[in-house]
């Protein structure tokens, strides 16, 4: 996988990761708009899309408000899940949140997503709370998880 790169996301990738949102959170995705929002008109937002080749593998997003860094979404396309990919872009995003002096990071995650779960344990991020029916779709409870940076 020597052709994979992560890269800042720009209007441009739009299409491609709402297809990933789309295959990953049925029901919750995004809008066009509100990425571009987030990528043009959001200071505080931070897009990344991770590519092998030409082919888009998965994309993060994290707003760094002050000292916190807060991931507002993640996802692998299913395609490419169960290689490690995931987790590189985890480790990614941890580590452009501690060069921005983040002193905290946190998630939401579907209380159902054991694996998504157990990836972010081995980052150290526990679990601080529950936002009760946070994902309408299915309506489902975030199980809120933190780290110290």
């Amino acid at each position: 996988m020597d052709d994979l790169i992560i890269r800042e996301m720009v209007e441009a990738d739009i299409e491609a990761v709402l297809e990933i949102e789309r295959e990953s959170f049925p029901g919750d995705a995004w809008t066009r708009e509100i990425y571009r929002c987030e990528i043009i008109e959001n200071h505080f937002a931070h897009y990344y899309v991770m590519l092998l080749g030409e082919v888009y593998v998965g994309f993060v997003g994290m707003w760094i408000v002050i000292d916190d860094a807060q991931i507002t979404n993640i996802a692998i396309s299913p395609d490419f899940r169960g290689r490690k990919l995931g987790e590189k872009l985890f480790g990614f995003a941890m580590q452009r949140a501690i060069q921005s002096r983040a002193k905290r990071l946190s998630l939401e995650v579907r209380e159902s997503n054991i694996i998504a779960q157990r990836m972010y344990n081995k980052f150290g991020l526990i679990p601080g709370g529950i936002r009760k029916n946070y994902y309408k779709y299915k309506q489902e409870d975030a199980i809120v998880m933190w780290v110290n940076l």
